[in-house]
């Protein structure tokens, strides 16, 4: 079996050639060929273009992540079946409480040194800090990352407002509230933290706007680890810039660096120099506890491939 790892998840095909074993071929390919058919019995990739898709004859398409809308599965010849991969939400979560607790406790203003000559003058200049417990939280997406983010934020004794499609309960005792995406407006004046992790699709672009920006209370924590296109750009620099909005943790971006091409910056704004902003580079799943558990549910999939057995986290199935 002839399996493709493309892109930036290349670097990582030894780590799959070993858990699959003899009988496996896996090829690292930098991109995809310019031009002519891609073939292979199985394709790890997260950004397959419509021409790439067209091209592409394989039985399964694996993301190796959660977001899969860098795929153009309507492109992809009928048959192909596409599939994604969890495991990433216990880092991402601790990830967000973190990035809630240094907003609630506020470290950064303390002095960095508390020798002799800093003691009399730190300790005379002490500022209360907030507290997490008892604070509003709403969760925009309530799937895998969601709910291990409520699950921590309970244990903080944090008020959870899951922001869901639909609205409807579900892994109640995870949340105080559930609310249909449809009446966020309605909750924000009453939320210290909203967390963005939903999947990026037509119906999420854009959807925190300056009107939802501007109905969060003063000094409100937004966190972004889904996509950073949730959020409109524009609207999240003149909230922040403005102090209307009084902090974000950012973790995903609206331009990447792509190879080959010139250097971008992260946003076309310039929310990196914002002092209200913590900007890190996407990097709040990378733990090597994930990649061993992306990699091995990979292998599982492939192998349920080869022996033809039902495979896990189908999303998509090419007509």
């Amino acid at each position: 079996m002839h399996i493709q790892i493309v892109g930036l998840h290349a670097p990582n095909a030894p780590r799959l050639r070993a858990l699959l074993g003899p009988g496996f071929e896996v090829e690292a390919l930098q991109a995809f060929a310019g031009s002519g058919a891609i073939r292979s019995d199985v394709v790890i990739s997260n950004s397959i273009g419509a021409d790439e898709a067209a091209r592409l004859h394989c039985r399964l398409v694996h993301v190796p992540g959660a977001g899969s809308e860098q795929i153009a599965c309507p492109s992809l010849p009928a048959g192909t079946t596409v599939c994604n991969v969890h495991g990433h939400e216990v880092p991402i979560a601790e990830f967000t409480l973190h990035a809630i607790l240094e907003h609630c406790l506020q470290l950064w203003q303390y002095p960095a040194r508390l020798d002799a000559p800093a003691w009399a003058q730190a300790y005379a200049s002490r500022q209360q800090h907030e507290e997490a417990h008892g604070k509003s939280l709403a969760i925009v997406g309530f799937g895998h990352i969601g709910q291990e983010i409520a699950r921590r934020a309970r244990a903080f004794g944090m008020h959870v407002i899951a922001v869901t499609r639909s609205g409807r309960q579900g892994a109640a005792e995870l949340a105080d509230e559930f609310v249909p995406v449809s009446t966020l407006d309605d909750v924000l004046a009453r939320v210290r933290c909203l967390v963005i992790c939903c999947p990026l699709d037509d119906t999420t672009r854009g959807l925190i706007g300056a009107r939802q920006l501007g109905l969060l209370p003063a000094q409100s924590l937004l966190v972004n680890v889904a996509r950073a296109e949730v959020v409109d750009e524009q609207s999240l620099y003149e909230a922040l810039r403005s102090g209307q909005l009084g902090r974000a943790v950012l973790d995903v971006w609206y331009q990447y660096p792509k190879k080959g091409q010139p250097p971008v910056s992260p946003s076309r704004w310039p929310l990196h120099e914002l002092p209200n902003v913590r900007a890190t580079p996407h990097i709040s799943a990378m733990t090597p506890a994930l990649l061993d558990r992306r990699y091995r549910f990979m292998a599982e999939n492939i192998l349920r491939l080869q022996q033809g057995q039902p495979l896990l986290n189908v999303i998509y199935q090419a007509p």
